[in-house]
């Protein structure tokens, strides 16, 4: 059901969660039949990064392979800071979810014998990723799930609101200060509670070429932040190498499952360039060829998707999302390659939590990709997050389920923070350009600094909530990666280019931390010997 977004009550023990991707919808339904609020900024099903979610979902369900095996793989490309046993606890979770899913009326792909078809994707050993139509499998599932909720009447629905503020008090959830969605002079909404799962997803839209949908502005980790959650791995972001570059904003993806099937890069002579970078080439882990097509457009080569000899006509059959998006821009991608460049794609920090989802906040959870539960370390293995997402979801509900929700007290006032007026779209382009120029792909200590200063000034300034939030997670992150003088994983710094095996280690870190690197900065240059905030 769904509620008039100014006029809607809730039980004293009602979970409040906020975003309606694929974590806050799972989590929702586990729930059932204890009454849940969801809230989404957007209508139910739009706005959600797993819904565009063309690879598909990792499980070790066929014969031959197992979770260890799925384990170690994701453990293998983590830049050795994996928390390796919660890749194992999620692998072996990872058939039982899936089967959740089924039971959703997900229509995953089968073979010919009626079993859960399976596609192989970068730097996994065995083919494990069960899809839905080839490319279709984000859109399937919150498809599904969408619909279940809408069936469920222990859940309220409230679309359009955005959470732009988490009150508390003594160090626990006290409420969530909300906005109607794109209504900067609307008045601001209040609600009491002392549960709420954050499920808002991540940070892409912080960038300028980036393939997540506009919501993913990393407002949940900013108002965590803002409230005194510990943010872990901010640094690390995920740069998908193939987006497609037609000029659209977001960039359409070009799936991983289509090198998976042999597609090839190729620069604009012709030349296949991740065979001299790596024994995998094409299905190398996402850092390197990444940073392999970031280097052939920074040469001037350009770079592409080629999928003419390995799929040809049979294109639109098996990839009918990315055939669709390559038609539109007028390209055939049977015919012709496919200009493409590194996108932000996935973060893998976020809010820190524990096994069961739980924040450093009492009675704040946190799941999908807004959280950083250690699965993913530095990079994460293609197809990992919606399997994260769905696992830790059960988890959250099956934690608080057994719970007695404390009855809301007195509303605290809230923080200190930029509230009225319409976003400043200057300082947003100026945000979301000096993030891809110089926290992007490739950074380096001075372009970090630059950053860092920037980033805390358009906070600093910022007259509108929106806009602040999105200058906060942009610290955290330039910040953190300031810090960390070294490459790993999806982290690359050009003036320290190699791995330092001391600083083998997570972040760990705050708002409070990321504010004092910004004034140390802006009073003067740090020694290049200084540490990071790692711990």
């Amino acid at each position: 059901m769904q509620d008039n977004i100014h006029n809607f009550s809730r039980s004293a023990d009602e979970i409040v969660i906020v975003g309606g991707g694929l974590a806050g919808l799972f989590c929702a339904l586990k729930l059932a039949p204890r009454p849940v609020t969801l809230i989404s900024a957007a209508p139910l099903g739009q706005g959600a990064s797993s819904a565009w979610a063309q690879g598909g979902i990792a499980a070790a369900v066929t014969h031959g392979d197992t979770p260890e095996l799925h384990a170690a793989d994701t453990i293998a490309v983590g830049g050795d800071i994996v928390d390796e046993a919660v890749a194992l606890g999620i692998a072996r979770e990872a058939a039982a979810r899936i089967h959740d899913l089924l039971a959703h009326g997900v229509p995953f792909d089968r073979d010919f014998e009626g079993r859960l078809a399976v596609g192989r994707e970068a730097a996994h050993s065995a083919r494990r990723i069960v899809h839905v139509r080839g490319d279709g499998a984000g859109a399937a599932i919150i498809a599904a799930l969408s619909e279940a909720v809408r069936r469920t009447r222990s859940i309220r629905l409230v679309e359009g609101l955005v959470a732009e503020a988490l009150l508390t008090k003594d160090g626990a959830v006290a409420g969530l200060q909300l906005r109607e969605a794109g209504e900067a002079a609307a008045p601001p909404l209040r609600l009491a509670t002392r549960a709420v799962v954050l499920a808002t997803g991540g940070i892409g839209h912080l960038y300028a070429v980036t393939t997540n949908p506009t919501e993913a502005s990393g407002s949940g980790l900013a108002i965590a932040a803002r409230a005194g959650a510990v943010i872990a791995d901010p640094e690390f972001v995920q740069f998908h190498p193939t987006a497609i570059m037609v000029g659209r904003d977001p960039a359409p993806l070009a799936t991983e499952a289509l090198r998976g099937e042999g597609a090839t890069l190729i620069n604009g002579d012709g030349e296949r360039f991740m065979l001299a970078r790596h024994p995998l080439a094409e299905l190398a882990p996402r850092d390197i060829v990444a940073r392999g097509v970031f280097a052939e457009i920074a040469a001037g080569r350009g770079a592409f998707l080629d999928a003419r000899q390995a799929l040809g006509a049979r294109f639109a059959e098996k990839f009918p999302t990315v055939h669709a998006s390559c038609i539109a821009a007028g390209i055939d991608p049977a015919m012709q390659a496919i200009p493409i460049a590194p996108a932000a794609h996935y973060h893998m920090g976020g809010i820190a939590v524990d096994e069961r989802g739980r924040s450093s906040i009492d009675g704040l959870w946190a799941g999908g990709e807004v959280s950083s539960t250690g699965a993913h370390g530095a990079n994460r293995l293609a197809s990992n997050s919606l399997l994260e997402a769905v696992v830790y979801a059960a988890r959250i509900a099956d934690d608080i389920a057994g719970r007695a929700i404390p009855s809301p007290a007195r509303l605290p006032d809230a923080p200190a923070a930029p509230h009225g007026g319409a976003p400043d779209a200057a300082a947003v382009t100026q945000l979301r350009m000096m993030m891809s120029a110089r926290v992007g792909v490739i950074r380096d200590g001075d372009g970090l600094a630059e950053a860092v200063r920037s980033l805390a000034a358009i906070e600093r300034e910022a007259s509108n909530i929106a806009v602040g939030n999105m200058a906060t997670t942009a610290l955290l992150v330039a910040a953190a990666a300031w810090a960390r003088r070294e490459s790993r994983g999806a982290h690359f710094r050009s003036d320290h280019p190699a791995d330092v095996p001391a600083l083998a280690q997570r972040t760990m870190t705050t708002l409070t931390a990321a504010r004092e690197i910004a004034d140390s900065l802006s009073e003067r240059p740090l020694p290049r010997t200084a540490q990071p905030m790692i711990a």
